[in-house]
């Protein structure tokens, strides 16, 4: 055994340096806390409290974002939506106690928050196996945020105009970099994404085409992991004595509803039903001048619009309850 390990000491202590620095780095976690690197839209809601993990939330996918005014509720709701979040994508966070929810807890759905292969951000926090290096997770984000430090250093040692920002020819034209201070970086984008004005009709239709390819052809086969996903919740909740309540998210009804919806409400709402879950069912609810497009209600004229109607409609449950 001794022979062994003198023989490869110098593999074994490069090994045992990588590990203890991928558990510093991950101790750091840069994807969360250093505004070098992207943020996905968990971190960004987490960033938007003050790092607070726990109160009252709406959850869902990009919908309940853009349509959702947390600032403007009297539900004061944490606005907790994702870019491509799933019910699936909630059990994680439950599961994992990556946010408490106390209170109450309004769930969000819409056409595309129960498709079990619809891609989804990998960089979300639950996806990473407990077991996997950090670097090697995060590779590709380390990979951009060293390209642009290197691109920095590249600058400062040609020793350019210190009072001007060059463009990298390496990195893209939107990242400005300092001459005079190499380690200065372009911070990364802290908001999610709204929705403002209206797209045209041939955007929409182009929209709805691509659509109709990708998951008209669906049924309740293809929702069974986010049908599970929604069974875990329920039960979750019950367990947890946390009020919950869902919300069907508008659709644009200038165009026809995916094939697929019908069947998968039905079964939704039978789920719920059964469990006694409070449900406002909003998807063909809204006039198409509320739209940014066919799933994004306008932040101007549709999201102030659809955040009194949650809010009304959570006062009176609330009402009704006591």
């Amino acid at each position: 055994m001794i022979a062994f390990l003198r023989k490869n000491s110098f593999v074994l202590l490069l090994l045992a340096a990588f590990a203890l620095s991928d558990v510093l780095i991950s101790w750091w976690d840069p994807m969360v806390t250093s505004r070098r690197f992207y943020k996905n839209d968990f971190t960004k809601t987490l960033f938007h409290h003050d790092g607070q993990n726990r109160g009252p939330a709406f959850y869902g996918n990009s919908a309940v974002t853009g349509a959702y005014i947390e600032a403007d509720s009297t539900a004061k709701l944490v606005e907790l939506g994702l870019s491509y979040g799933k019910l699936t994508d909630l059990k994680a966070i439950l599961e994992q106690q990556r946010f408490q929810v106390e209170g109450q807890l309004v769930v969000g759905i819409d056409v595309h928050t129960m498709i079990d292969s619809l891609e989804t951000d990998p960089t979300y926090q639950w996806f990473k196996p407990w077991y996997q290096p950090y670097v090697y997770a995060y590779r590709d984000y380390f990979r951009d945020t060293g390209t642009e430090i290197a691109c920095g250093l590249y600058q400062g040692l040609l020793r350019q105009d210190a009072a001007q920002f060059k463009t990298c020819a390496r990195f893209p034209e939107t990242l400005k970099l300092s001459a005079s201070d190499p380690l200065a970086y372009q911070p990364r984008w802290i908001d999610k994404e709204l929705y403002f004005g209206r797209k045209s009709d041939e955007d929409l239709r182009k929209k709805w085409d691509e659509y109709e390819e990708r998951f008209g052809w669906m049924t309740n086969r293809d929702f069974k992991n986010n049908l599970d996903a929604l069974d875990f919740i329920i039960a979750y909740s019950k367990q947890q004595g946390l009020p919950l309540r869902v919300v069907w998210m508008p659709w644009n009804r200038g165009y026809k509803l995916p094939g697929y919806m019908p069947a998968l409400q039905e079964e939704v709402n039978r789920r719920l039903q059964a469990a006694g879950v409070p449900m406002l069912d909003l998807l063909t609810a809204y006039d198409p001048k509320y739209f940014h497009d066919l799933v994004h209600l306008s932040r101007q004229e549709g999201a102030p619009v659809f955040t009194k109607e949650v809010d009304a409609w959570l006062a009176s449950l609330a009402k009704s309850s006591k």
